[in-house]
Parts: structure tokens; C-alpha cells; sequence
């Protein structure tokens, strides 16, 4: 199988691009911008995703078979401080993408668009949320991961495209960056075992609760979702348990064995916050008979340890 990663060279794309050549065996090529950095191991192309003339020429030029649509703008803060710019790659660019292959005569990939839990909002019925549920986004980002579902959604009817929507819950793992929560932890706590700094932390609000999957679990469903997903419909991708964030930093602060001090900094909490939420994932495990392998511990133990080497 011949797969693209657009957006390759971020914190999913990276693990997605490894667990495709060495537990599938795919064939595996990423773009990134030409700022960016990735392994040699892979085949890469510069492309910038608003650009839909480029994005056509390389989808010609490498057809694949399978494409998984990872390019976004993913910080809810950054879409609250720049809410354009948002839009315009997590939208635009999904436009230019699904613009570019309906172009392209006798070419019918799969496509994977990645969308978020966040477009849920604040859930109208009981956890946990299904695909079915009605959707309340409540910010920037959030909003333009439910548009990108419509259009998807639209496309493969309309236009009998060969689209599979996911809604992925909070992951996290080795390699993500200090913007995400369970990371900025890590972070936090490795320079407190390193000295590097005194031991005391600044947390935004501790009470959400939040359901955590390990990235390599995230990406094996990716993965399965490309094999065995339905076309034209929208996935959950989740653990289906939810956790709150305090209990997951008492957990972190204990592996360091030292004795620290937390403080809620008001710079680290959102204009509007979900105070839990669950994913319900019968549907991926019917369709694929996936389940997460990782335990939350492990991957938290990972994360620490990975912001320590660093």
C-alpha cells in the first residue's frame, strides 16, 4: 500500500509515518513546510496545503493510495489569538486538498481527515459522546474541525469520494510539544529532576477531566481505519475513559519522587472549558476491532522520560 501523510512532520504524523512502514509495511512519503524537519528515513515533499495547483501536481506525480489529511493548526489557544489563520489552514487547506483530487480524472484515494473531540463542545446528551450526538464547538479551533467534517462529509456523498472523517479525543506521548497539557507537565517536572529549575510548577485548571489515548495507540486506528473504515462516515478516536488532569499530574509528580508545588497560573485557562468528556468507541472497535494497548501510566512514564533525555 502506497500512503501520504500531509502533515507528516508533526507529533501524529511522525508516529503515523513509523507505525505505517514497520507494522504495515506500506510504502510511506510526508510533506512538511520547507521549514521544517524530519527524518531522512522517509520520502518527503515540501508543500504548502493552501496551495491547490501544488498539491495537485504531487498527487499526480505520487498517487497514492491512501492519504491521511494531518495538516492543521491544532492549538485551541493560538485559534482564540488568531482565529484567521486558523481557519484558513485548518479549512482552506482541506478545501485545496479535496479540491485537488476530485480533479484529478480516474483517481479515487482514501482519504483520512482528522478532525477533534473539540468539535463536541460541551456534550448536549450523556457520555459518553457518540458519533451521532449533536455538536456545540465552542471555539476557533473546534469550529473549523466541525466545517472540515461537513465538507468531508459532503464531498464523499456528493461526490461519492472515498472519505473517512475521525474525531480524535486527547493523545499524547513521546515527542509532543509543551503546548498540549500532559506534556507541558513533563516538561515542567524533567527540568525540576534536572535542577534546572526550583521545584514549582504553574498549571492551568486541574478539575477537567479528559479522555487520554497513547499517540501509538492513535495511530494503529489511523492505521485500521484505512482498511476497514466505512466511507462517508465519522469516527471516534478515543481510550472511552476519562481522567482528570490533577490526577494525571499527581501521577507525574510521583514517578519524579520529589516534592513540588503546583499554582494554577490565569494566563493557562481557557475563555470557555468542557468539564468532562468521553468518547464512545463502539463504532471503531466494530468496524476494526481496534483497542489501546498502552496504559496511561506507561505512556506517562514515556513522555517523562523522553523530556528528560531531551
Amino acid at each position: 500500500m502506497k500512503a501520504l501523510i500531509i502533515g507528516g512532520s508533526g507529533f501524529v504524523g511522525k508516529h503515523l509515518a513509523v507505525h505505517l512502514k514497520t507494522e504495515r509495511q506500506w510504502e510511506v512519503a510526508i510533506t512538511k513546510l520547507p521549514q521544517e524537519t524530519t527524518s531522512q528515513d522517509f520520502l518527503h515533499f515540501d508543500l504548502d496545503i493552501l496551495d491547490e495547483a501544488a498539491v495537485q501536481k504531487l498527487l499526480e506525480t505520487y498517487r497514492p493510495e491512501v492519504i491521511f489529511h494531518l495538516a492543521a493548526q491544532s492549538s485551541v489557544a493560538f485559534s482564540w489569538k488568531n482565529p484567521q489563520k486558523t481557519v484558513e489552514i485548518n479549512i482552506l487547506g482541506s478545501l485545496r486538498l479535496l479540491e485537488a483530487i476530485r480533479k484529478i480524472e480516474h483517481y479515487t484515494p482514501r482519504i483520512l481527515c482528522i478532525g477533534s473531540a473539540e468539535e463536541y463542545g460541551v456534550p448536549s446528551g450523556e457520555l459518553p459522546v457518540r458519533e451521532i450526538d449533536s455538536i456545540h464547538p465552542n471555539n476557533p479551533y473546534a469550529i473549523t474541525k466541525a466545517t472540515q467534517n461537513f465538507f468531508g462529509t459532503l464531498y464523499a456523498k456528493a461526490y461519492d469520494m472515498d472519505i473517512i472523517l475521525v474525531r480524535a479525543f486527547n493523545h499524547f506521548g513521546p515527542g509532543q510539544l509543551p503546548q498540549f497539557v500532559l506534556a507541558d507537565f513533563c516538561r515542567q517536572v524533567a527540568a525540576i529532576m534536572l535542577g534546572k529549575r526550583e521545584p514549582k510548577m504553574e498549571v492551568g485548571n486541574l478539575t477537567v477531566a479528559r479522555d487520554f489515548t497513547d499517540v501509538r495507540d492513535v495511530v494503529r486506528a489511523y492505521g485500521m481505519l484505512a482498511i476497514s473504515g466505512r466511507k462517508g462516515e465519522t469516527y471516534n478516536v478515543g481510550s472511552g475513559r476519562a481522567i482528570r488532569l490533577e490526577e494525571l499530574l499527581k501521577r507525574i509528580i510521583a514517578f519524579s519522587g520529589r516534592e513540588i508545588t503546583v499554582t494554577v497560573d490565569p494566563k493557562r485557562l481557557r475563555k470557555t472549558e468542557v468539564p468532562i468528556i468521553r468518547a464512545d468507541i463502539q463504532k471503531l472497535q466494530a468496524d476494526t476491532g481496534w483497542s489501546p494497548r498502552y496504559a496511561i501510566d506507561t505512556t506517562l512514564r514515556d513522555t517523562l522520560n523522553d523530556w528528560l533525555e531531551q
